[in-house]
């Protein structure tokens, strides 16, 4: 052998190891991933997708996940480890961080804000800052009360949270306090990660194994507990409760503690047993989501529900989305469930999205009779621990259908071969604060393509952009004119405000025409839904003689006033004051109430119908978690006559016996000062009024306005959508809005009003060169120009569909954007891309 090639076989033996590094996407909002170098125990673990605890800042520690794993180090900085490994198997797939990259992209912002919200509060491990004593802190120094309660306290303990120290020492404003010990040496602040997460755990019991397989053992022990009563109790109740094998045996699985106790078995007497070895007691993981026995029968449809999904599968040969226009009634949901069923049975999975939880109370309780547990349900009002939960069924096979709200978007899907976007049309889907600020309808198109699976988009009353995108033929599109069964679409009256009015016919804020039809639906037993979509009592209250409003502190807009709680409250920062007893302004007592919410009304009514058991569904009413299911139970039962809310009562409920629908403040919807006023109009009041007659009897709409012979009443009368979106898009075309342009958002926010000025201005004048002038609108003051205390400023980006490379635009308005914060006065600035706003 030459010496020449024992070198080479020697430098083969003695190859020097790789350094590996990890590129990490940490949730907050910086550009791009952030690399770390992977500690040697990890090496081989490590993967794409994988949890880890990092290190970002000089203490913070946050959970993020790794984008990309390779041997190139940092080049502007040292590499810092990563400090621990969470998971085993990646939490989040190859598919999903393409979808995260092409979000950040879109939508103008990065993909730790993205991951952030993609990811439930419960994997996203969080620290907790600790206070501990520096053992080498001397007495030599001069200490205030506070801070010898502080060191007496930590001479006793290892650590103090900081809420602990808030706690010890009464004040809510610690950091002065903590920030003079580090400047005399005497403590150090850390941080300590803590787990979000937490499985469900149950106590349960069960017979020692020895007396369940020797039968010997077993009269051993009855011998043994002879004399003791109770506890030979508690041994025949349990060999009563537990069942048998084909031998006769017991199979022991052991029984939950709590419900063993329930039995009536001294629970004393089971801890002796426990005690004594005889019974073991244990903790045993379970899941959240208990199982439920379903039918699994394929559903079966109608002529017409077959002949139209056989077109929208026909349209899945040659598109990625179908539009199914079918109007309120038309048994939309049972085709969406046949499609479900064939997808699910091809071996795909299904995602299932729906605007808001008021709208998944009712319909899960029906897919809940078909799917079972198999199917999985994701939305906000759910726990930390219960999203997780779902999100791991989604990685681990057990759904492989979910329905949710926008966020369900975000789950670990590896094989999705059909989305339902349930009511597209609905600005539920987007989402305004915080970033990324996406639009759950888009994204499901983009999700489909990732996956080469379909979408189906179904509504009564599509969003414009959708119907153009359909006629256009970017979509499919599959239309259902008639109702299901015998049902009929309502019976349309226009009461006209103005004329009750000066005929004084008027009982507060309801017509003679609207009080005798529900006066008609109360002695038949029937039920009336009301929609008012104006929360609180009323918009605001107003002095008599000097005609002063309250107004919020923090915002520019009046205080709403709510008679439940008597208080005047924000519903953009949360303020709320007490009702002034005489007006701030000028003393005076004369202090009245102004418009109406849905509050209002319910209390008008309970007045004008005093027999009547009377229902509000709106965000006041529905903040806890089972708050929707509550209400619309009773409703179902029948135990509430008439229902009143919000936007929330439009959207998809189905209610047998409802035959009244009265809609009031149709002026104000149409006069709102937004170029969608007229098509969110629309779809409001076509949807709520779908509420009315689902069965066979035809239902009555009331629709109270002032100007009954707007063309846009006659069109929702007659369920004309072509005709409006015939009129409604020529205005579109004319001023260079939706579906012919982009638009593009950009907010301005500062706590002083002279500096967003200034800087919304600058900025107009820094892209108007590059994208030139006519296709910026503004900078403008928006309706509400004050929230939590930043004063606000907009720009509106009109940018062509054809023609133009959006995403050069983007790039321009995000450079501008950063040379804007970087200039000295704008200290504080804040700028917000809003792509797509609704």
């Amino acid at each position: 052998m030459s010496q020449l090639q024992l070198n080479s076989d020697l430098s083969d033996g003695f190859e020097e190891r790789k350094t590996w590094f990890a590129d990490v996407i940490v949730p907050i909002p910086i550009p791009g991933a952030y690399t770390y170098r992977v500690p040697q125990k990890f090496e081989e673990a490590v993967s794409k997708g994988c949890r880890v605890i990092v290190q970002f800042g000089r203490r913070k520690v946050y959970t993020g996940i790794i984008a990309k794993v390779h041997n190139q180090p940092p080049a502007n900085y040292e590499a810092k480890y990563i400090l621990d490994l969470l998971d085993d198997v990646p939490s989040v797939n190859d598919l999903q961080l393409d979808f995260f990259r092409w979000i950040a992209q879109y939508y103008m912002c990065t993909s730790g804000e993205v991951f952030n919200a993609a990811l439930p509060s419960g994997l996203k491990l969080t620290s907790q800052s600790f206070v501990q004593l520096n053992p080498e802190f001397s007495h030599e120094h001069d200490y205030t009360e506070k801070e010898t309660i502080l060191i007496e306290s930590l001479t006793n303990t290892d650590k103090l949270s900081y809420d602990e120290v808030s706690e010890l020492l009464g004040i809510k404003q610690i950091h002065p306090v903590l920030k003079s010990l580090i400047q005399k040496d005497s403590i150090y602040l850390f941080e300590q990660v803590k787990d979000k997460y937490q499985p469900k755990k149950v106590k349960k019991v069960k017979l020692k194994q020895l007396y369940v397989e020797q039968e010997k053992a077993l009269e051993s022990l009855f011998e043994t507990l002879e004399k003791k009563i109770k506890q030979q109790e508690v041994l025949l109740k349990y060999l009563s409760l537990v069942p048998l094998d084909k031998g006769g045996k017991p199979k022991n699985p052991g029984l939950l503690k709590s419900e063993f106790l329930q039995t009536g078995v001294s629970e004393s007497s089971l801890k002796t047993l426990v005690k004594n070895g005889i019974f073991e007691e244990y903790e045993e993981f379970v899941s959240r989501f208990p199982e439920i026995e379903h039918s699994g029968q394929k559903v079966v449809l109608s002529d017409a529900q077959e002949t139209t999904k056989k077109a929208i599968l026909q349209n899945f040969e040659t598109k990625t989305a179908v539009l199914l226009h079918g109007i309120t009634g038309s048994g939309k949901t049972e085709i969406y469930i046949s499609l479900i069923q064939d997808a699910l049975a091809a071996g795909g999975q299904v995602l299932y999205l729906l605007p808001e939880i008021a709208l998944t109370t009712q319909i899960v309780s029906r897919l809940r009779r078909v799917f079972g547990d198999a199917m999985g349900i994701y939305h906000s009002k759910y726990s930390d621990n219960e999203r997780v939960e779902v999100w791991q069924g989604v990685q681990s096979g057990r759904f492989s259908f979910v329905v949710g709200v926008r966020s369900a978007i975000f789950l670990p899907f590896n094989s999705l071969s059909l989305i339902v976007v349930d009511e597209e049309h609905e600005p539920s889907f987007k989402q305004f604060d915080p970033a990324p600020r996406y639009h759950a309808r888009d994204l499901s198109i983009v999700l489909a393509n990732l996956h080469q699976g379909k979408v189906l988009l179904g509504t009564a009353t599509p969003a414009l952009e959708t119907y153009e995108n359909a006629l256009s033929g970017k979509y499919g599109l599959v239309e259902i004119q008639t109702r299901y069964g015998k049902a009929q679409l309502p019976e349309f009256i226009l009461a006209d405000i103005q004329q009750e009015r000066k005929r004084k016919t008027l009982k507060g804020d309801f017509t003679s025409t609207l009080i005798a039809e529900m006066e008609g639906v109360l002695e038949r037993g029937e039920q009336a839904i009301l929609f008012q979509n104006r929360r609180g009592y009323s918009p605001y209250i107003s002095c008599n003689d000097c005609a002063h409003v309250p107004k919020c502190e923090n915002c520019s807009v009046s205080l709403t006033y709510h008679m439940y709680s008597n208080t005047l409250k924000c519903h953009y920062c949360g303020h709320q004051e007490a009702v002034p007893q005489v007006c701030p302004a000028c003393n005076s007592t004369g202090i009245r109430t102004v418009g109406f919410g849905t509050e209002k009304l319910e209390e008008d009514l309970k007045l004008l119908f005093p027999q009547a058991n009377i229902q509000r569904m709106d965000q006041d009413t529905t903040r806890s978690k089972y708050s929707y299911q509550t209400i619309i139970d009773r409703f179902e039962k029948k135990e509430t006559d008439i229902l009143i809310g919000t936007q929330m009562v439009s959207k998809g409920l189905d209610f047998d016996n409802v035959s009244l629908v009265g809609v009031f403040d149709f002026d104000r919807m149409i006069h709102f000062p937004d170029f969608r006023s007229f098509e969110r109009a629309f779809q409001l009041v076509t949807q709520v009024s779908g509420r009315a007659g689902r069965k066979e009897k035809r239902g009555k709409v009331i629709i109270q306005a002032s100007e009954v012979n707007s063309p846009i009443l006659d069109q929702i009368i007659r369920n004309d959508y072509q005709r409006f979106y015939q009129g409604e898009v020529l205005e579109r075309e004319r001023f260079s809005y939706p579906p012919y342009f982009r638009l593009i958002k950009i907010v301005f926010r500062h706590k002083e009003k002279e500096i967003v000025e200034s800087a919304a201005n600058r900025y107009a004048k820094m892209i108007s060169p590059e994208i030139g002038k006519k296709r910026i609108l503004g900078p403008q003051e928006p309706v509400i120009s004050r929230i939590r205390n930043m004063y606000i400023r907009e720009i509106y980006i009109k940018v062509e569909k054809q023609g133009i490379n959006v995403n050069k635009v983007k790039e321009i308005l995000y450079l501008k954007s950063n040379e804007l914060q970087k200039v000295k006065k704008m200290n504080g600035l804040r700028v917000v891309f809003d792509v797509d706003p609704v």
